[in-house]
């Protein structure tokens, strides 16, 4: 549906350009591209203007690597509440493999959470963490939604865990972007059809 008008426009060409990267370099980003990302975060807009939230920015690799492990027992005994319970044993036996990490190994993790009873923190949560997705493809980074995070947020040694980070532990998580340097592009994939109805 792209025009010729769009591809000037440099948020339209941020929104067509970005992709969910898998594979990142070692390479740290640096403090002033977190602020920006965290910056792009709190700038979404929420319900009734409630700023609820709380991010939370990960970049100490044995932090990382202990979340890593609780998530991967926490798969274990995971039961999706949905049509995805299709996939459910393939993801747990993949999150039993030795090399299996949840976020890529992407340098910089942001967990997305809210206050309890909040009909909007799913909604609030998902535009911040699409801010901070277009901020990362803006700045020459990668990143991608991580959903590990939310499946086994009810693991009791996961949210242990969590807690002593400083994630309330009554607050609901919501989601993650893992965020890097790209090692690996992701190619472009083509847009479904049928998927847009105009009523006028």
């Amino acid at each position: 549906m792209a025009n010729s008008a769009n591809s000037a426009n440099a948020v339209i060409q941020t929104i067509h350009a970005r992709r969910s990267t898998r594979k990142y370099t070692a390479e740290q980003i640096t403090e002033e591209q977190l602020d920006t990302l965290l910056d792009a975060a709190i700038w979404a807009p929420s319900g009734s203007d409630c700023q609820t939230w709380q991010f939370t920015a990960i970049q100490k690799e044995d932090v990382l690597l202990k979340i890593n492990e609780l998530v991967k027992e926490g798969l274990r005994v995971w039961t999706p509440n949905d049509d995805y319970a299709s996939r459910a044993a393939a993801i747990r036996q993949n999150a039993q493999k030795a090399e299996y990490n949840f976020y890529y190994r992407a340098p910089t993790l942001i967990l997305t959470s809210n206050r309890p009873n909040y009909e909007n923190g799913l909604a609030d949560n998902a535009l911040a963490l699409q801010n901070v997705f277009l901020t990362a493809e803006s700045v020459g980074l990668g990143s991608c939604y991580i959903n590990q995070l939310r499946w086994t947020s009810e693991y009791a040694p996961l949210r242990d865990y969590l807690a002593e980070l400083g994630i309330p532990r009554e607050h609901v998580l919501f989601g993650a972007a893992a965020v890097g340097h790209i090692d690996t592009a992701t190619p472009t994939p083509e847009r479904k059809p049928n998927t847009v109805k105009k009523i006028i």
